[in-house]
């Protein structure tokens, strides 16, 4: 069907649910690695505690994709995956800072990622759903902008209650989660929860072209065993564009992940120390947090500048640029020493920043013009096949990597991750562009 264009404000509706999901995922990436330490982890375990993320996203990711391809009820489409994901998110967020022991905190996070995953993935097909071709660079880029915004709060939230709320983070001296990381998954709960209603209730659906063809379709392929099959038949028609981004995309997150697993617990040793129980390790994983908020600032206002560009240039160049700044960034941390000079820590997560704005939006803005319509969902779970994977890889061995071979240098982990992201910068430039994502030419 030709879908009308949309304006800002419908886009921004219809976007608005990223920035809970985003509050969920950026309270688990600035705070789980601190958290399992509090719990008692050594630096070691961390990577395979960690594996509970990329798992739970290769199986529910693709999966979740399929079902919402062959779903129409008065909800619509996505809308009741959104609305599902949610829920179980809040109830895990509430749960997750109570953890007593290191193997319920390790058993709450699958169930947390499993449920943003069921929230998050068909938001991806969701704005290839709503949005024209000549918009999908605006769509994913206001999505960017959620993530940015929803990132920023939860990077800050346990610095600014301890900051300006004097919400304490003492334990004690025991080893156990702090009460302002505790309220901070509180208020991640409810702002998860009503950003996703405001966009259920904000935003329709398009019904299928043919509603009636698409019931006999669904009852064709009802049951699991064809969900199973429909999974690798679509792995192996997937377009050429997708198999170049899935490499593209392999040692992106694989960057990523260096950064996510070490970089809360590096900061302490840069200022430090790396003993959980002192005063100095917690007011530097507290300082990953705030570092966190300036590079998910940084995300939000690079949306602005992407969807502009988005419309007029070559999206393979402005993700390479983008990728290539995250990777000086991460290999910058490596010069940074001592709590005197935390604040280049900031600048090096901000060119983080720009890079983590175009993750989010261009590789699918490139990827949607080059997806059949009505499996949009299943492709853009098995894009997630090419994030999670490197993820498994990095929490199986990255703990053996770091223990044995970086001498357990953290520091050095993170500086690893910008090594992959200035790999996937010079990748991403032999992608082949399907023809609606072609950059538009001037006129002389």
């Amino acid at each position: 069907m030709d879908k009308p264009r949309l304006s800002f404000w419908q886009i921004w509706n219809m976007s608005f649910g990223f920035l809970g999901i985003q509050f969920g995922w950026g309270l688990q990436m600035a705070n789980m690695s601190p958290i399992y330490k509090y719990l008692g982890a050594s630096d070691d375990q961390i990577p395979l505690l960690w594996l509970a993320a990329p798992l739970t996203g290769f199986i529910v990711q693709p999966i979740i994709g399929a079902l919402s391809d062959r779903t129409w009820g008065p909800l619509g489409r996505r809308r009741p995956y959104f609305l599902v994901g949610a829920i179980l998110s809040s109830l895990a967020l509430i749960a997750m800072p109570n953890s007593g022991a290191l193997w319920i905190a390790a058993g709450l996070l699958w169930v947390l990622d499993a449920s943003i995953n069921i929230s998050m993935e068909p938001f991806r097909a969701f704005v290839a759903d709503k949005l024209g071709e000549e918009q999908h660079g605006t769509g994913f880029a206001m999505q960017s902008f959620f993530i940015g915004v929803g990132a920023v709060i939860a990077g800050l939230l346990p610095w600014m209650l301890r900051e300006r709320f004097h919400v304490s983070s003492d334990t004690g001296g025991a080893v156990a989660i702090p009460p302002n990381v505790k309220m901070s998954f509180y208020i991640g709960a409810v702002a998860f929860l009503g950003a996703v209603v405001w966009t259920v209730l904000s935003t329709k659906e398009y019904p299928p072209d043919d509603l009636e063809a698409f019931r006999r379709k669904k009852a064709e392929r009802t049951g699991f065993a064809h969900l199973v099959r429909e999974i690798p038949e679509a792995l192996a028609k997937m377009p050429a564009t997708m198999k170049r981004l899935a490499l593209v995309q392999f040692f992106t997150w694989l960057g990523l992940f260096c950064m996510w697993l070490h970089f809360s617990n590096a900061v302490p040793v840069i200022f430090g120390s790396k003993d959980p129980t002192t005063d100095l390790f917690k007011r530097g994983a507290e300082w990953a947090g705030v570092c966190y908020a300036v590079k998910d600032a940084v995300t939000f206002l690079s949306a602005f500048a992407l969807m502009a560009a988005a419309r007029k240039c070559d999206r393979r160049r402005i993700h390479g640029v983008c990728l290539a700044l995250g990777g000086i960034g991460l290999l910058a941390v490596g010069f940074i020493h001592g709590e005197a000079e935390k604040h280049l820590l900031l600048a090096a997560l901000a060119l983080g920043g720009v890079a983590w704005a175009s993750i989010l939006s261009m590789p699918y803005a490139i990827l949607a013009g080059a997806l059949p319509a009505e499996r949009m969902g299943i492709y853009m779970g098995i894009f997630n096949f090419f994030i999670v994977l490197p993820e498994i890889l990095a929490a199986l061995t990255f703990g053996p990597l770091v223990k044995n071979l970086l001498g357990g240098n953290l520091v050095h982990a993170v500086m690893a991750g910008g090594v992959f992201m200035l790999l996937a910068a010079l990748l991403v430039q032999s992608v082949p562009l399907p023809q609606s994502n072609q950059p538009a030419k001037t006129s002389t």
